[in-house]
């Protein structure tokens, strides 16, 4: 048998075995209760964070005690630059991005702390970083961590001070 009939049957048979394992995959896929849809009913959201990834993080009222108490660690989530032209006291900067992961260094910082709960504040759009990484912080395994709604907009309006 000469080399070009050999590399058209091993074609062939590739062929045949990648038609036939698609059929099995969408065959299966079908018959499942909880299949992949082959069309996309809904529009998909790419560049927010993965669900998977956040815990659980109750949003705290913008005049709540626990933003003045000694024992909570602000954070404030928002960009660098907005950071240096306004914050709260005690605050520390870890800005949020949608697309990267919380470095693990702050994230042993925070566990490292001894505060008894962590407030994340953040620009009070939407989305807001503040309520996102006190998320996925909360899914790193940190405990007792809140956002506060509205973000830092909504604490100046409540007379929250620098």
């Amino acid at each position: 048998m000469n080399a070009a009939r050999q590399r058209w049957i091993i074609l062939r048979d590739a062929v045949i075995i990648a038609c036939i394992s698609s059929a099995v995959g969408i065959v299966s896929n079908a018959l499942r209760s909880d299949g992949i849809p082959l069309i996309q009913k809904t529009e998909y959201q790419i560049l927010v964070p993965c669900p998977e990834t956040t815990g659980e993080a109750p949003p705290l009222s913008p005049s709540d005690p626990a933003l003045r108490d000694p024992d909570t660690l602000l954070i404030d989530a928002r960009p660098a630059a907005d950071f240096s032209a306004d914050h709260l006291e005690r605050s520390r900067n870890v800005p949020y991005d949608y697309l990267m992961p919380t470095d693990p260094a702050v994230v042993k910082d925070i566990l490292k702390s001894s505060a008894r709960r962590v407030v994340v504040i953040g620009d009070g759009g939407d989305p807001d970083p503040g309520e996102h990484l006190a998320k996925e912080l909360a899914g790193k395994g940190i405990r007792n961590v809140f956002f506060v709604r509205g973000g830092l907009p909504a604490v100046r309006a409540a007379g929250g001070r620098p």
